[in-house]
């Protein structure tokens, strides 16, 4: 006779989820109806013949920051397009501008005071406080180990990205102090939030049951992400291609995360039928 699922040794407890944690509304997140998701959770149901959940999910997780690897050349290849004259860079220079000319005393204040919080030491412990909260709070280390995944594949962006394009940020004269030194692209901040705050939302919607508290909390989630990008183009710390190219690769690296998880969903789910 067969051992039941949820005894086998190899079945990190730690990891497990409730069956309805599998659906958002009424979508089931192990159901896959496209040509490309059902072959990904093809490959996902043979790895994991081989592999116990911990290791599925490290190697999808791989696998995607590979994928951020060619996201970086890319954004390389954005960047060599958007300083021409033309096109999308026309934006930049009007942007901060128009930023330029709404600047208030109380404005640059509160905008600086808001910024903060994206930054370098403010997102980490935002992002750490709400993630270990939630594991808590639902006795899962879910929460945790996708928001740390999120915070590294974003960084990991960043770095890179400013490390092989170099691009220099607005002129100090047009910026509100304090003054930011580090190349300007991709706009840390906004990949960042977009990131964090997705998948936050992600991982609350999927225990909300009512509509409306799932569409304040995505409303919610795009808030952050849009007003922490638009605030660095205000306080010209960022030109604002910087920050619609950063918001693409949160979000890039974002459906990377997810799949990965909805991938260890259905293996968990399919292994327990």
């Amino acid at each position: 006779m067969s051992t039941p699922p949820h005894e086998r040794p190899e079945v990190d407890r730690a990891l497990q989820e409730q069956p309805e944690q599998r659906y958002v509304g009424e979508r089931d997140l192990t159901h896959w109806p496209t040509a490309v998701g059902g072959a990904l959770a093809r490959a996902a149901l043979r790895l994991r013949q081989r592999l116990t959940p911990h290791a599925l999910l490290l190697t999808t997780l791989l696998v995607g920051l590979a994928l951020v690897a060619v996201l970086t050349t890319l954004a390389g290849v954005v960047y060599d397009a958007v300083t021409e004259s033309d096109g999308v860079a026309g934006l930049d220079r009007p942007a901060l501008s128009a930023a330029m000319s709404v600047r208030t005393p109380l404005g640059n204040t509160l905008s600086t005071a808001y910024t903060d919080i994206g930054g370098t030491v403010g997102m980490p412990v935002l992002a750490t406080v709400v993630a270990v909260t939630l594991a808590l709070a639902w006795r899962q280390w879910t929460p945790v180990l996708l928001v740390a995944a999120t915070a590294a594949g974003s960084l990991t962006l960043t770095i890179v990205g400013k490390t092989e394009v170099g691009r220099g940020r607005p002129p100090l004269a047009d910026a509100v102090p304090p003054y930011e030194h580090s190349p300007s692209f991709p706009s840390g901040h906004s990949l960042n939030s977009i990131a964090i705050a997705g998948i936050v939302a992600y991982l609350l919607v999927r225990r909300q049951r009512r509509r409306r508290a799932r569409f304040l909390t995505v409303a919610a989630a795009a808030a952050f992400a849009f007003t922490m990008g638009m605030s660095r183009v205000y306080l010209g710390h960022h030109w604002l291609t910087d920050v619609l190219v950063a918001w693409a690769l949160g979000l890039a690296w974002l459906t990377i995360v997810i799949t990965a998880h909805r991938l260890l969903l259905t293996v968990r789910s399919r292994a327990a039928s």
